[in-house]
């Protein structure tokens, strides 16, 4: 077996899986003003634009070749209301960014987020009421952000809410409004997990939820078979990928919907990972270039054909040397 494995070039001849730029898809968070920029300290190196400043940003990820981003907006706390009315304000901060990306980088695609923890004062992706979050009457809201959204210009709209039903009402939501084609993305296997926790920092919703918990939409960490069921549910109401989150302690989803299903399949990869890894690198117990390039390599072993992942532009550099 070594004698594959001496060489580089023969390395490289009997390489099962390759990692491209084009595999790649940058999250990023926006934040309201000008020339601002805040560091999410419990993510390091990555910030909080506002969208001058985004605009230069994912510009510098054009160049590298990335095909897409996606959008998070870190909404000031007067705007957020237990209805998440600012999820459809055709002038929230998503929309506006959308707009202002797309007028400089048209060729550059936008995935968005459908759900409302970001506009919630509730801290849920969908609306509450005697604690309980209410599935019909947030698919309802969601349809009118998804439309917000394409009217802005995104390319993909990308329900990470977990409510029941949703992919079909907001395909059809998008066709009656002539968004025939807009892309959808579902978040199909999205697990409660413990590694959110950062990013819940970086939009604020952290403070809001509490000590609350997403387990009655989200998935249970224990499932598999499940996530079998979900994801075939969301392809049968018209999804046009599907996402699976988060990612290298849930590889073995990964594989099985791909296996399953043969669709494209998105992976994220997501900020506890991230923030783990990048901690450990502090410390300097890993090295950073191999870590980032092995963590995203396994996406692409287990299926994944998309990677969402904070380590993007840095991948894209590392990958371009």
């Amino acid at each position: 077996m070594r004698r594959n494995r001496q060489f580089d070039w023969s390395r490289r001849l009997v390489r099962e899986n390759t990692l491209s730029v084009d595999d790649l898809v940058w999250p990023v968070f926006v934040l309201d003003g000008e020339n601002r920029r805040e560091t999410v300290a419990s993510m390091p190196g990555v910030e909080r634009l506002s969208i001058d400043l985004l605009v230069d940003a994912v510009g510098e990820a054009y160049e590298l070749g990335i095909p897409a981003v996606e959008l998070f907006p870190y909404t000031d706390e007067s705007l957020k209301t237990p209805d998440g009315k600012e999820a459809v304000n055709p002038n929230n901060l998503v929309c506006r960014a959308v707009r202002a990306i797309k007028a400089k980088y048209p060729d550059l695609g936008i995935y968005t987020d459908i759900a409302l923890d970001p506009y919630n004062s509730d801290g849920h992706d969908g609306l509450v009421k005697d604690g309980c979050v209410l599935n019909d009457e947030t698919v309802e809201i969601l349809c009118q952000q998804a439309i917000n959204q394409a009217m802005a210009g995104c390319d993909v709209v990308a329900p990470s809410d977990m409510m029941d039903g949703r992919m079909g009402a907001i395909r059809d939501a998008l066709d009656a409004a002539g968004f025939q084609n807009v892309m959808m993305m579902s978040y199909a296997a999205k697990y409660a997990s413990a590694f959110y926790g950062p990013f819940r920092d970086a939009v604020g919703s952290s403070g809001a939820l509490g000590k609350g918990d997403k387990k009655t939409y989200q998935m249970d960490p224990a499932n598999t078979d499940e996530a079998i069921r979900e994801t075939a549910l969301d392809i049968a109401e018209g999804s046009d990928m599907v996402m699976v989150k988060p990612g290298m302690p849930y590889l073995d989803i990964v594989h099985r919907i791909k296996e399953a299903f043969g669709v494209p399949v998105s992976v994220y990869h997501v900020s506890g990972e991230y923030s783990m890894m990048k901690a450990a690198v502090q410390n300097g117990w890993l090295d950073n270039d191999r870590a980032v390039l092995e963590s995203l390599m396994c996406f692409k072993r287990a299926g994944a054909d998309v990677i969402f992942t904070y380590c993007a532009v840095e991948a894209a550099k590392l990958l371009a040397k």
